[in-house]
């Protein structure tokens, strides 16, 4: 009998093991140059599958040679146009013709390929998804009841992290080396079954990666030149938590079912962040939610009746639209990693759809820190309502998010009222973050720590000189980075500092809209006030510069204004030449207040002092 396969039946692995059982013996396999240009196409691009495929036809070579059956090569290597069109179905015709040709028996797992074969006339054997039970996978003997993890690398012993959720260890599981041919065939194994095994399939494959998803279980295979050598991890959890099972359960329970449905579940890798947003689902779905979950990769282990959806085409902007669609009242989104993925969040949490999402994070500050510079500053306290943070598998901490209208306790006295986000600790109802703008930035400083706010001890001075000695060497070490001269680094309070520089490195130091200075203070939770040097060796006195159209500058030392009583209450364009600086509004009294230390103010007056003609327009 002549068979002929495709590049699906050669990869799915069981023509050897029917050839194997006798079921077609004496058979003619004939194989198509397009199957094997498509799977050395594969494997020059570092896909598993594609060394998958070229494994079974060396595998039928070898039943070859011991004359168990014959194998046949026809047609002609398809042309790199023809390779190029592989995916809108070239190389499945080019094979196809094949068994037609020869008045074979066509072999495919390829659904699309087994009816569109059917109605070309060809007699179709379609391999499906194997049913029932599959033998234990190699890499499971490594496993047991307190393996979370499994680590295999070529040249390197087997280690495995065991334990709990609050104490894991790493673990040699054998003193001899895993040996590159030994992972070879375990890859093997794992592929075969994730495209045979119903609950299995590949998540993702790229160059020199492939994650795998079987069961409760997800494994990552990596070779060179993705890696420096073939290496197995295998992930899977330990044991399936209910919501009741955690610490605090009460106020989650209680906040996801009311009104307050922008959750954030943050805390370091490892902490049960994952199995914590499983749990919710699980919980939301069985009191009559409609809930669907967003991730990359699909590792969730949730009842049927919630979907898991993975990223449309490469973008979870295309699932969030999809989504939308639907309806749901709650999405789990596992877990926000680019940039893409927090404006996806936003947008659908804003849009009244109730979000759980997970982010890693060392502290609450740093999942903040990752969403403010994703997000407006103004809109976060709509977008998450409340904050679990985990460790070691326990919610330790929960935290609140309002806007309010006040002076940041951090600043008191140094800034007038603005909007200000505090995040508040739950169950003490102390404000232990705040986030607000300052000189257009926006700044995440700890609350209570600024000059006259109240203390929970007393602080020694000893102590308190110490502290803001180490912060001015880290002031000093992050502002060296972009100036040349020496950094003057005064601390006036604990959350405060007044830096001087040279002249020449403060736009450097400041940074285009204030991004290098914002970076560091958002770093090391310190207000920074950046001054020119020349302040410090003669302090600037008032100064009246006349410009165009009788338009002013008056300068003194922490102040710049621009007076313009003819322009007064008018949107202003200034330019300075022809070059756009800036947009303001003219106040009543006919002047523009800017702080002299501010990234404007000093890019107004160094064109000031190279003689640049500053001049104004209305809007």
């Amino acid at each position: 009998m002549k068979l002929v396969p495709d590049t699906s039946a050669v990869i799915d692995g069981r023509i050897t093991g029917m050839l194997k059982t006798g079921e077609y013996k004496d058979a003619t396999i004939i194989i198509p140059e397009a199957v094997v240009a498509e799977l050395e196409a594969q494997a020059n691009q570092g896909r598993e599958i594609g060394f998958l495929g070229l494994a079974e036809l060396q595998q039928l070579s070898r039943m070859s040679r011991e004359g168990a059956v014959t194998i046949q090569y026809v047609g002609v290597r398809p042309t790199l146009d023809q390779v190029k069109l592989a995916s809108g179905g070239e190389i499945d015709a080019i094979i196809r013709n094949a068994a037609i040709e020869a008045g074979a028996r066509f072999i495919t797992s390829d659904i699309v390929q087994a009816e569109v074969a059917k109605a070309k006339g060809l007699d179709v054997l379609y391999l499906k998804p194997q049913m029932g039970e599959f033998p234990p996978l190699g890499i499971e003997q490594y496993f047991d009841d307190q393996t979370q993890a499994v680590y295999l690398k070529e040249r390197m012993p087997p280690v495995a992290r065991k334990g709990t959720m609050k104490e894991m260890r790493l673990v040699k599981i054998r003193d001899a080396p895993s040996m590159e041919y030994e992972l070879r065939a375990m890859a093997q194994e794992i592929l075969e079954r994730a495209k045979r095994d119903p609950t299995g399939f590949i998540e993702m494959e790229k160059r020199g990666v492939t994650v795998v998803q079987i069961g409760a279980m997800r494994i990552a295979i990596a070779r060179k030149p993705f890696s420096d050598g073939t290496e197995i991890s295998a992930i899977r959890p330990l044991r399936s938590m209910k919501l009741d099972d955690f610490q605090k359960n009460g106020i989650l329970k209680k906040r996801l079912i009311g009104d307050k449905r922008g959750v954030l579940i943050a805390g370091p890798p490892g902490s049960g962040k994952t199995t914590l947003a499983q749990s919710i689902a699980t919980f939301l779905s069985d009191h009559g939610y409609v809930v669907k979950t967003m991730e990359s990769p699909r590792d969730l282990q949730v009842p049927d009746q919630i979907t898991q959806y993975t990223s449309l085409e490469g973008s979870m902007q295309g699932t969030a639209e999809v989504l939308m669609l639907m309806r749901p009242e709650y999405v789990v989104f596992d877990e926000l990693r680019r940039n893409e993925d927090f404006g996806v969040f936003t947008d659908m949490r804003l849009a009244g759809i109730g979000m759980v999402g997970v982010v890693h994070a060392l502290e609450v500050k740093d999942a903040l820190q990752r969403f403010l510079a994703r997000v407006d500053f103004s809109v976060l306290p709509q977008v998450i309502h409340t904050i679990f943070f985990m460790i070691d598998g326990e919610i330790t901490r929960v935290y609140e998010l309002d806007l309010g209208l006040r002076i940041p306790s951090g600043m008191s006295g140094e800034v007038n009222m603005k909007p200000v986000i505090s995040v508040r600790n739950h169950e003490t109802g102390e404000t232990e973050l705040e986030i607000f703008r300052y000189d257009g930035e926006t700044i995440l400083l700890p609350a209570g720590r600024g000059e006259g706010a109240a203390t929970t001890a007393p602080v020694q001075k000893g102590e308190e000189k110490v502290s803001r000695k180490l912060t001015e060497k880290e002031i000093q070490r992050e502002l060296g980075r972009y100036t040349d001269g020496f950094v003057d680094v005064r601390m006036v309070t604990d959350t405060k500092a007044v830096v001087y520089i040279d002249d020449k490195d403060v736009p450097a130091a400041i940074g285009k809209g204030g991004k290098n200075v914002s970076g560091i203070v958002n770093k090391l939770g310190v207000g920074i006030d950046i001054r020119p040097r020349t302040e410090l060796e003669k302090p600037p006195q008032e100064e009246e510069i006349p410009l165009e159209g009788g338009v002013r500058v008056k300068t003194d030392r922490k102040n710049l204004a621009i007076i313009a009583p003819e322009y007064r209450g008018k949107i202003v364009d200034l330019f300075a030449g022809k070059e756009y600086l800036f947009t303001a509004t003219v106040a009543d009294e006919g002047e523009i207040h800017l702080a002299r230390s501010s990234t404007i103010a000093q890019e107004l007056l160094r064109r000031l002092q190279n003689g640049e003609a500053i001049r104004l327009r209305p809007v």
